[in-house]
């Protein structure tokens, strides 16, 4: 079975995490380019600035951050073309820097596309 994992680019990696691809608009904190292993950086697909800086990660305001966040998805899907075409060869994980490991734009991003791909 193909999965999507959620991880910390932070993590180490792991056997089956598949292809890697960093979510975040921006560079994480304290990370050499070339220390951490990813396919790919996926800027374009993370969450806005506009909407990152109004969300700041506060947890009440998660269900207004999901509905806008998959509204900016629903606008941006051809960004989403790497991740389906590695989900058809294996598990693919998704990397994000965010310390809330349930409050963060990989999240809506991985039920988004579970609830969108035929995977």
């Amino acid at each position: 079975m193909k999965i999507i994992k959620l991880k910390r680019v932070y993590d180490e990696p792991e056997m089956d995490d598949g292809k890697r691809f960093l979510v975040e608009r921006l560079w994480p904190r304290g990370i050499k380019r070339e220390s951490i292993k990813i396919d790919g950086w996926l800027k374009e697909i993370a969450p806005s600035t506009e909407l990152r800086r109004w969300f700041n990660h506060e947890p009440q305001k998660w269900e207004e951050f999901k509905r806008k966040y998959t509204a900016e998805i629903e606008e941006k899907k051809t960004y989403l073309y790497p991740i389906l075409e590695a989900i058809n060869d294996g598990n693919v994980t998704l990397l994000y820097s965010a310390r809330d490991r349930e409050h963060n734009g990989a999240v809506v991003l991985a039920e988004y596309i579970q609830k969108n791909s035929s995977t």
